[in-house]
Parts: structure tokens; sequence; C-alpha cells
């Protein structure tokens, strides 16, 4: 996969550049984020194989449906986070209960179908990027700062290793520099006119580049639902899978940006790389 960023050099043998505590942190960091994919995760969910869940597809109009209210929920999702989020103090994330209210949301929808989606969606997405940006707050970030809002939306195209993959990068960093350009176009934007700013070109173009990957996801979810051989295994629980990924990702992607802020971006990036290479990281689907 191509990028804008050099590839890191490797390091020196035992040399980190990271204390031993920030090097352990790294490394449960590099375990979350280099997990298998979403597509994995929802195949292990519903028992079925992983090539059964990325063949599953929708009808083209019902695709086209699920890509135009993902857009849709994002925009809302936003509005909603710029209004709602409380930004005192650094208390802990409430991951529990952010997955139980996705839950409800999947168990409502779900029992509508693709019509479902339309109400459940900006609720389930703004439940899950509340509870990406209370994570972010744990890992001190600034929830005044608008750019940190933006990073919260990234984590949704994050989804763990792909075959598509550079097996020289890791999934995470090649998530990261594919929305890098747009990214800081955005923040830059954002400092001048604000995050809801009228128009806001920048911020469309970067929430419609993560709705094309966030809509695949619920895609494949949606798909799934639709299958009489899930049977048992509800909106509910894939909701409660698409939560616990995505704060997966956010504690991975956070921690990742204060030890940047602490030791510098490349630092951090050339020990995680080699915690892949310790790993032994292999594209995976």
């Amino acid at each position: 996969m191509s990028h804008p960023l050099p590839v890191a050099l490797p390091l020196p043998d035992g040399d980190t550049g990271l204390d031993p505590a920030a090097y352990e942190e790294l490394r449960r960091a590099h375990a979350r984020l280099e997990t298998p994919g979403l597509a994995a995760q929802l195949a292990n969910a519903v028992g079925a194989p992983l090539e059964y869940v990325m063949t599953r597809r929708l009808p083209a109009p019902a695709t086209r449906l699920v890509n135009a209210l993902v857009r849709s929920a994002l925009h809302q999702s936003l509005r909603a986070a710029v209004a709602t989020l409380d930004k005192r103090g650094a208390r802990p994330p409430r991951t529990r209960t952010h997955a139980l209210v996705a839950a409800a949301s999947g168990a409502a929808g779900g029992a509508f179908g693709l019509a479902g989606l339309a109400v459940e969606l900006p609720v389930t997405t703004t439940v899950i990027l509340r509870s990406i940006a209370e994570i972010a707050r744990a890992e001190g970030e600034s929830l005044d700062d608008r750019a940190t809002t933006l990073a919260c939306f990234e984590v949704l195209t994050m989804g763990g290793r792909s075959s598509s993959d550079d097996g020289a990068e890791s999934g995470y960093f090649a998530a990261r520099a594919v929305l890098a350009q747009q990214v800081a176009a955005a923040a830059e934007y954002v400092a001048v006119h604000g995050l809801v700013g009228k128009g806001g070109p920048l911020i469309v173009q970067l929430l419609s580049a993560i709705a094309s990957r966030f809509s695949v996801n619920v895609s494949q979810k949606l798909a799934l639902q639709a299958v009489p051989l899930v049977g048992a295994v509800t909106g509910a629980t894939l909701n409660t899978l698409f939560m616990r990924h995505f704060q997966a990702m956010a504690q991975g992607h956070f921690t990742v940006r204060r030890l940047e802020r602490r030791y510098g971006a490349d630092v951090v990036r050339r020990a995680y790389l080699a915690l892949g290479n310790e790993a032994g990281d292999r594209p995976v689907a």
C-alpha cells in the first residue's frame, strides 16, 4: 500500500528510544491495533467461514442506500459530538456502558432490517464516537482541540491488518497514512473556521473518505443479519462486537498518539514497526 510517509529504519539492537514502561504500553497498543480485521471477528461471531463473510454482499441498491446512510450518520454524529461531549476532567471511559447502549440500539434496529438501519445507524455511530472520545480524553487528549475530534473519526477507518496491506508496513500506520493529508488539511480548516464552519468542503471530503471505509463494515454486518444461518446472532450481538472493536482501536490509537507527544512520532513509529518484526506480522484477512 503506497503512502506519503517514509519507511522507518530498523532500530539498533536493544535501542527502542522508549523507557521500559512506555515500550510495554506500545506493545499492548500494537497487539490491539494489529488484531485480525473486523471481517474476521464477524466470521468468528457467527461461526461462518471468513470467505463467506468477505463475499457476502448486499444488492447494489441496498449498498448505495447504506453508503448514503453512513455519510448522513457521520455528519449527524459530528454535530452531536460537538454539541454534547463533556470536556471536563479526565474520568475513566465508560466502555461497558457504551457497549450496552450500542447493543440496545442494535437490538431495536435489527428487528426492522434495512429500514431500521436509518434510525439505528446514527445512534450507534454517535455512541461509538462518544466512547472513542472518552478514551481519547483518558489518554490525555484535549476535547477542546477540534483536531482530537478528527482523530476520533480516524479510528473508524481502523480494522486491523487486511490482505491488501503492504507487508513492510503495519496495518495501523498504513490506515493513518491513507488519511494523513486529508486530516492535516481538515485540521487547518478547522483552526480557522471551526469544526462545523459553513460549507466545510475539507470536512466533507474527509468524512466521505471515512464513510467509504466505515460503510464496508456496516454493509457486512447488515448482510450477515439477513442470513438465516446466523440464527440467534442478533443485531445486539453484532453491535456489541462493533463497539468493542472500535474501543480497542481507540485505546491503541490514542496510546500511540500520547507516546508520540512525549517521544516524537518517528521514535514511536520505529519502535512500533520493530514490535511488528518481533511479532512476525503478516497480512491477514
